[in-house]
């Protein structure tokens, strides 16, 4: 059986994510943000930001060798946000899968995509115009 480190596919997942247009950021997860919550106190040189990958989130079922992944997006608005989460679906699927059959793996796998916030900068809407 091959072994596929689980933290290789979440890095491969986070850049595939984080080349879809309009993909701001991967927002971490609750795990990632209480961990570096805790460790903030011991900090005091290095990047605050978390890893790109904090916001991916993979498990492995070995007994099918079944991949399931969470990402975890912020968007801009200059797209709309299923176009978006749809991209970013495709992407990662497209990446995972050409990793882990590259390294032998035929198990299936599923992506997950929760839009976490949306942010940007459009002008209000115009409810009166006048004429």
């Amino acid at each position: 059986m091959i072994t596929v480190d689980t933290a290789n596919v979440e890095q491969t997942a986070a850049r595939a994510a984080l080349a879809v247009p309009g993909v701001q950021e991967l927002q971490p997860s609750l795990r990632h943000s209480l961990a570096d919550a805790a460790t903030y106190i011991r900090r005091t040189f290095g990047s605050l930001t978390p890893p790109p990958e904090a916001g991916i989130h993979a498990s492995h079922t070995p007994e099918t060798d079944a991949w399931h992944l969470e990402v975890r997006c912020v968007l801009n608005d200059h797209r709309r946000a299923l176009d978006t989460a749809r991209d970013v679906r495709e992407s990662v699927r497209a990446a995972v899968i050409s990793q882990l059959n590259a390294r032998g793996s035929t198990g299936s796998v599923t992506i997950v995509v929760t839009v976490t916030r949306i942010c940007g900068g459009r002008a209000p809407l115009h409810l009166c115009a006048d004429l």
